[in-house]
């Protein structure tokens, strides 16, 4: 669920908009996040009011899932500060204040001036203390210098990035981080090798994995097959309106990769749900990424104590043993 405060700015940002007017700039985001590559649909008021609907709520949930995963794996993990790169309108900032109410300085650096615009009028009187404050900057993220934060986050703007400045775009994220790196992208075969390389990527320069990886061996997943998770969302009233949808909800894929400096203290895990989990009436069966392969548990019914232990089990979970 969006922050009251949030929507209650989403509101007013969109206030006096017909939803058929939105609706159109609605299925080209739709069609931009199945086919990636860039779109000019943010270049004006109703394209926008189209993202803060449409996109900005399925990409909030995706990025506070991956969060909310941060903090479990690294209780002892307190940013001061966040750098969100590739912000747009925010929506990082917003997850990770959410996550993280201690953060008391949030960065956003984006090349969209529209998006940052909206940015600021959205933190604008709020109460969350990061956004007393915010330090934006409009510039392109390839050639900004990053100030160093505690808590670094790429949220669904790697894809941005041509696939030979990955490399160099993923070692200056690393290099402003003194915590945590979090990179999130569309739960798409696409959004998930940048992901990969970017994991790759960090692993060669020292990173620990927090999430979602048990393990800092080479992935095991191979094509047709991807990483990816789900998260489900309610959708606004006007979230449908602008859609035209009357499904109250949706699942938002995502793919993910949190990456730790030396020093942070993370809690260890022996494997991690890859799909959803399986129930009959024998038992549950669970794909799993398990010492550097991916691995296929049954849990039968009859193991009562085993049972009880996963019963509750579902994708994306982290499991102990």
């Amino acid at each position: 669920m969006l922050p009251t405060a949030l929507k209650e700015a989403i509101s007013r940002a969109v206030q006096g908009l017909a939803h058929g007017d939105i609706a159109p700039h609605s299925e080209k985001l739709s069609d931009h996040y199945r086919r990636g590559g860039t779109s000019n649909v943010l270049a004006d008021r109703l394209g926008i009011a189209a993202y803060l609907l449409v996109r900005l709520p399925a990409t909030y949930a995706a990025t506070h899932a991956v969060l909310a995963e941060a903090a479990r794996r690294a209780p002892d993990f307190a940013p001061k500060c966040s750098l969100d790169i590739g912000a747009g309108p925010g929506t990082a900032s917003w997850a990770a204040a959410d996550v993280w109410p201690e953060i008391e300085t949030a960065r956003l650096v984006d090349s969209n001036p529209r998006l940052l615009e909206v940015a600021r009028a959205l933190m604008a009187d709020c109460p969350v203390p990061a956004f007393a404050r915010p330090q934006i900057v409009n510039r392109d993220i390839e050639t900004t210098a990053l100030a160093s934060a505690d808590l670094v986050i790429a949220g669904y703007s790697l894809g941005e990035i041509p696939a030979d400045r990955l490399v160099p775009a993923v070692c200056a994220l690393w290099e402003a981080c003194t915590g945590l790196l979090v990179v999130v992208e569309p739960g798409t075969p696409a959004g998930f090798d940048r992901v990969r390389a970017a994991r790759s990527i960090l692993i060669d320069r020292g990173a620990a994995i927090v999430a979602p990886c048990p393990h800092r061996l080479a992935c095991p997943i191979a094509a047709p097959d991807w990483c990816h998770f789900s998260e489900r969302l309610p959708r606004s009233r006007g979230h449908m309106l602008a859609k035209s949808v009357s499904v109250p909800f949706e699942d938002e894929k995502y793919s993910y990769v949190v990456a730790a400096r030396e020093g942070i203290a993370v809690e260890p895990y022996a494997a991690r749900i890859m799909g959803p989990v399986r129930r009959s009436k024998v038992g549950l069966t669970m794909k799993l990424c398990e010492a550097g392969e991916v691995r296929t548990r049954i849990v039968a019914a009859r193991d009562r104590q085993a049972f009880s232990r996963h019963r509750r089990a579902a994708w994306g979970d982290a499991l102990k043993g």
